[in-house]
This record gives structure tokens, sequence and C-alpha cells, in this order.
């Protein structure tokens, strides 16, 4: 990033990068609308999107099917402020300076909640905590 730019970086990163992390990651595209450089990755990517990751998101008119899962890299490490771990399987060496937090997600799992439940559960917590970090990058 240069000295001019002001726009703050995020990545979300979970191990598959075909769920909770592209949930963040679309939910704060959404809300941030470009004052945000949003990436998403995985520290084992899968080979596709969870379905009903897109179909949650895609109830609140978010369209994320041309996303894939996606490895964490060191240029994408470089590039952003603060990374996000989804969850406590992802586990991210992140550079000097860089802010990282971990986000003990919601898993409605645990108390027997399956399916498309689970996931709009899932995509409300973190939709809590993206608007959250958005207001404190940004200071709206």
């Amino acid at each position: 990033m240069t000295e001019t730019t002001k726009t703050p970086g995020v990545l979300f990163v979970c191990s598959k990068n075909g769920g909770k992390s592209q949930l963040a990651a679309g939910l704060m595209n959404q809300h941030a609308n470009g004052t945000v450089t949003v990436y998403s990755a995985g520290t084992k990517p899968g080979t596709s999107l969870n379905p009903q990751a897109v179909e949650s998101l895609a109830e609140l008119g978010i369209d994320i099917t041309g996303e894939h899962p996606k490895p964490v890299t060191t240029e994408v490490l470089d590039a952003v402020d603060i990374v996000i771990v989804l969850g406590n399987e992802a586990k991210v060496d992140v550079p000097a300076g860089t802010r990282l937090e971990v986000w003990d997600t919601d898993e409605p799992s645990e108390r027997g909640i399956e399916g498309m439940e689970r996931m709009r559960l899932v995509r409300d917590d973190i939709k809590t905590r993206v608007r959250k970090l958005y207001a404190e990058l940004t200071g709206n």
C-alpha cells in the first residue's frame, strides 16, 4: 500500500475458504461498498463454496457465486492491515505489524442445529462482527 492509500485492507481466513470466510468477505463487501479492500482465503482451501453459505448470502442480496476457495498468500498477507481468522481450525502467521484477530464464531451444530437454520445463525453472527469491524476500521 502506498502512503496515499487510505483504504483499510482485511483478510478473512478459515480452513477451507468455502463458508465462514466467504460469508465474512461477502458481508464486508456489501457493507463497506468499496471503502475497505476485502480478501478471503483458506489455510487448506477446499474445491468449492458451501452451497448453504452462498444461499444464505443470496437471501441478503449478496451474490458470491463467482468466488472460489483460495489459499492464503504472502502477497495478500502483506497487503492487508488486519487478518481475521474465523473459527478455531485455521492457523495463520501474519507479518510483523499486521493485526490478527480470531473470531470464535457461533457453531449451532454443537446445539443440534443443522442445514439452512445453522447457516443463517452463523451468517448473522458474522454479520454483527463485520459491522463492528467496519465501524472500527472506518470510524463510521
